[in-house]
């Protein structure tokens, strides 16, 4: 995919796939809503969550989004890289705000806005800086695998 194409199909995506390293050097894989920020993909859970421990232990992060239930359609989008961890609520609070309009957009704004002020004392957001982007999409290929 282009870098357009990657970013549209992104955008059009709900869950993202983390991936992180665990403490015994296994991956540690959970699957969470995100949001865009900045030209980021950002999401946020609890400080004291096994993912935030093991991303202030080794903060390399791979993310996955992906779709199609058929091989000829099939099409997806890795990064990988390092994980920034904002723990202020200060920052925290705008990140999560952005999660919750993203993924809820039936929810009244300000009772996200009032969710995302509480959330923000006891979670971590997690920017993803990109090293390395791949992605694959099916659909060109025309049929020839």
């Amino acid at each position: 995919m282009s870098d357009d194409e990657v970013w549209a199909f992104i955008e059009a995506q709900k869950s993202l796939q983390v991936a992180v390293h665990g403490h015994d050097g296994f991956p540690h894989l959970s699957t969470l809503w995100f949001a865009i920020a900045d030209g980021d993909i950002v999401f946020e859970t609890y400080t004291k969550s096994q993912k935030i421990k093991n991303l202030e232990r080794d903060d390399r992060i791979t993310v996955l989004l992906e779709d199609g239930t058929e091989y000829e359609k099939l099409r997806g989008v890795m990064i990988r890289g390092r994980a920034e961890l904002c723990t202020d609520p200060a920052a925290v609070h705008p990140l999560a705000l952005a999660v919750m309009t993203r993924n809820q957009p039936d929810i009244d704004p300000e009772l996200l806005e009032t969710a995302a002020q509480q959330m923000a004392a006891k979670r971590t957001a997690v920017v993803v800086r990109p090293d390395k982007i791949v992605s694959w999409d099916h659909t060109k290929l025309g049929g020839s695998y």
